[in-house]
């Protein structure tokens, strides 16, 4: 019998992020508190936990690089120090932050994402000080942010899907010994994620954090967690049904669940519930045998399906609101771009030399 005091798997989750905030914000200055409490009823604690994570990069960055802090540890900072910093500390930390080493000694690079993610944040930082009157200046704010350019989209074609699914269905045919028993042990399993993240286009850790009860078959809906933490239901098609279906009352039917994860929709092949980067690595394995050129994760799962109901709806509302995303700016910006057969078309339509 399950225990029914077993947190949903949403529950334990905040429960763990929120102690990993904690024991984060020791290695910052006493005052950065302030901040990271004012913030909480905007921002997740998964969001709160990337913003501490990064400013713990400007003052270690601070205590490598600049003469004044050379001899300082991180508790010894105080709020005045952020308005002793000048812009052109500021610029020397973005710089910085393309290569780095955290302080595991490992090698951290980044792009331009990467950049402005980390500068907003300590935009983010200087301007909750400034807003309030604890500081006089802002010098983050004299400092231009990375510029981001537009990256093609990466998506599966329509056929390149139907040989994906075909693949996961029927590519381990071939396969022998130890091989063979794994791929058909985790096919049913592996066959139900992938098409409920094709035909649904929800978040990998919307997928992963699914119980059995959030599947209602009657109305052909999942209820899922949105980012922020709205629930909301999500209708699936057919195709998608019968694959649950097929996973739930074999597969998922025949494992016995370790404690405290008995509810959990998905299960690893150790009786847990599946975890992101499970999933990240299964979707990277399929995809490389059916379109080695194509770069595809999950997100690209959930991109192709955005695409290709734009592609049949035209209502952009709808893909907003299907894939949750709070601005619908940020749907258009994706999936209301000129599409690629458009593009094609325009290869052919200036002729340089007359027949």
């Amino acid at each position: 019998m399950a225990d029914t005091n077993t947190k949903t798997y949403h529950e334990q989750l905040y429960i763990d992020d929120t102690l990993r905030l904690r024991e984060i914000l020791k290695t910052l200055p006493p005052f950065a508190k302030d901040y990271f409490r004012a913030v909480e009823p905007q921002t997740s604690t998964r969001t709160r936990i990337s913003y501490a994570y990064d400013i713990r990069v400007f003052f270690h960055f601070l205590m490598e690089n600049n003469p004044v802090y050379r001899q300082y540890s991180v508790d010894q900072f105080t709020v005045q120090d952020l308005e002793r910093i000048e812009p052109i500390d500021i610029e020397e930390y973005q710089e910085y932050l393309k290569v780095y080493k955290n302080p595991e000694e490992k090698q951290i690079t980044n792009a331009e994402k990467g950049l402005s993610r980390k500068m907003s944040a300590l935009r983010s930082f200087y301007g909750y000080f400034f807003k309030h009157q604890v500081i006089s200046k802002n010098p983050a704010l004299l400092v231009d942010m990375p510029k981001l350019h537009d990256k093609a989209i990466i998506r599966l074609d329509t056929d390149e899907v139907a040989m994906l699914l075909d693949y996961i269905e029927h590519g381990g045919s071939e396969f022998t010994g130890q091989r063979k028993r794994y791929y058909e042990k985790t096919k049913n399993r592996d066959f139900a994620i992938i098409i409920l993240l094709l035909g649904t286009g929800i978040r990998v850790s919307e997928c992963v954090g699914l119980d059995i009860q959030d599947v209602d078959f009657k109305n052909n809906g999942i209820k899922v967690v949105r980012k922020g933490g709205n629930e909301m239901v999500v209708y699936f098609g057919e195709e998608v049904e019968h694959a649950l279906k097929m996973y739930l009352y074999t597969t998922r039917k025949a494992i016995t669940p370790l404690s405290g994860h008995e509810n959990a929709l998905f299960l690893s092949t150790q009786r847990r519930r599946i975890g992101v980067q499970a999933v990240e690595n299964m979707v990277k394995k399929y995809a490389r045998e059916v379109t080695p050129n194509k770069k595809i994760t999950p997100h690209k799962l959930r991109s192709t399906y955005g695409t290709a109901l734009y592609k049949e709806t035209g209502d952009i509302y709808l893909v907003a609101d299907v894939l949750g995303h709070k601005d619908v700016n940020t749907t258009k910006k994706h999936y209301a771009a000129i599409d690629e057969n458009r593009r094609r078309q325009a290869a052919g339509a200036v002729k340089l030399r007359e027949p």
